[in-house]
C-alpha cells in the first residue's frame, strides 16, 4: 500500500449513531492515499466493533483505542501516530464531500508558504424532531466559487481574535504546525481548537476555500451547544491579547474598538447563559464587563438593571 498523504484523526466516542456515514465519507474521497486513525475514548455503545469491522475491509482504516480522557487527549493522541506529512481532523458525526482532501492537497501544493488549510462548512440540520438529515447531494455545493477567501487567507491571526471561524473538520495542517505551535491544550475543557488556531496563525499563514467541504452535524448531544460556568472564550481572546497584541505579523490588525465590541457580545452571550441558568449575580457580573467594553450598547445596562433589581428582590 502506497505510504499515505494524508493522516486523518477521527475523535470518537459513543458514535455509533453517526460513525459508519462519517467514515464512508472519508472512503468515498477522490484521493485514496490516506489512512484514517480512529482514536476511540473509552465508547460503551459499540463504537469500537463499528469502525473494527470498517478496518477489516479497509485496510487505510487503523482503530485506536484509549480509556476516557477527552477529545484533547484523542486528537493529540491520533496526530503522535499519523504517518503523513498533511494532518486532518474529522469529527465522529460530521460528513466530508469526495473532493475535500484532493482540493486541499492542491491548495497546500499552490500555496507552500500556509501551514494551514480549510474551508467553508455547512450547518447539518433534520428538518424536523426525528426526521432525517438531509441528503448531502441537497445542498448546491457547486454553485459556490472555488477560490480563495482573500481576508481568511495569508496572516490571520487578528482574525481569529474575534472568531473561531474555523471549523476543526475542515482543517488541514502541515505536520510542521504541531511541531512548532503545539499540540491541542488537554488541560483546556472548552475553546480548545480555538486556543490552538491562535497559536498556530501567529507562526503559519492559513488559507481559507470559499467552497464548503464539509457538513457540521447539529444534533442534542453535542458539548458546543451546552453553557458552562466559567467564560472560557473570553478568558482566552484577553489572554491573547494581551501578550501578542491585535495584529498579524503582515501589519493586518483589528482596531481596539472592534476587539473591545466583540469581547461586549461574548460577555453577553455568557451573561444570558448565566441567567437562564438562574445565577443571577454571575449573569450581572458579565453585562456589567460588556457594558464596560461597549458603553453605547443600551442593552447591557438594561438588562444589568433588570438583573440587579430582581438579585436584590431575592435577598429582601
Amino acid at each position: 500500500m502506497a505510504a499515505p498523504a494524508v493522516s486523518v484523526v477521527i475523535p470518537s466516542f459513543n458514535s455509533s449513531a453517526w460513525i459508519a456515514e462519517t467514515l464512508a465519507s472519508v472512503q468515498a474521497q477522490t484521493m485514496p492515499h490516506f489512512e484514517v486513525l480512529v482514536v476511540d475514548d473509552g465508547s460503551t455503545d459499540g463504537t469500537p466493533d463499528l469502525v473494527r469491522a470498517c478496518a477489516s475491509q479497509d485496510r487505510r482504516v487503523r482503530l485506536i483505542e484509549q480509556k476516557n480522557a477527552g477529545v484533547c487527549r484523542a486528537r493529540n493522541h491520533g496526530i503522535a501516530q499519523a504517518q503523513a506529512p498533511l494532518v486532518c481532523f474529522l469529527d465522529h458525526d460530521d460528513w466530508w464531500y469526495p473532493h475535500k482532501l484532493q482540493r486541499q492537497c492542491q491548495v497546500m501544493a499552490q500555496h507552500p508558504e500556509a501551514g494551514v488549510a480549510c474551508s467553508s462548512w455547512i450547518v447539518w440540520n433534520r428538518s424536523d424532531a426525528g426526521a432525517r438529515y438531509p441528503s448531502p447531494t441537497s445542498f448546491p455545493i457547486e454553485n459556490t466559487p472555488d477560490d480563495l477567501v482573500p481576508e481568511f487567507s495569508g496572516w490571520v491571526h487578528h482574525q481569529f481574535l474575534l472568531d473561531c471561524w474555523m471549523l476543526t473538520s475542515t482543517a488541514m495542517f502541515r505536520r510542521e504546525v504541531f511541531e512548532k505551535a503545539g499540540t491541542f491544550d488537554e488541560s483546556l475543557p472548552f475553546s480548545e481548537d480555538w486556543d490552538l488556531w491562535l497559536r498556530a496563525a501567529r507562526e503559519f499563514q492559513f488559507v481559507q476555500l470559499r467552497r464548503p467541504t464539509t457538513l457540521y452535524r447539529m444534533h442534542g448531544t453535542q458539548g458546543s451547544g451546552h453553557h458552562r460556568p466559567v467564560d472560557h472564550r473570553t478568558q482566552l481572546l484577553e489572554r491573547t491579547a494581551a501578550q501578542h497584541g491585535l495584529a498579524s505579523r503582515d501589519g493586518r490588525a483589528v482596531t481596539r474598538q472592534q476587539f473591545h465590541h466583540q469581547l461586549a457580545r461574548y460577555h453577553a452571550d455568557f451573561g444570558r447563559g448565566e441567567l437562564q441558568a438562574g445565577r443571577l449575580a454571575a449573569a450581572a457580573a458579565a453585562y456589567r464587563r460588556a457594558w464596560t467594553l461597549h458603553p453605547l450598547r443600551w442593552k447591557y445596562p438594561v438588562y444589568l438593571l433588570a438583573l440587579l433589581a430582581g438579585w436584590r428582590g431575592r435577598a429582601l
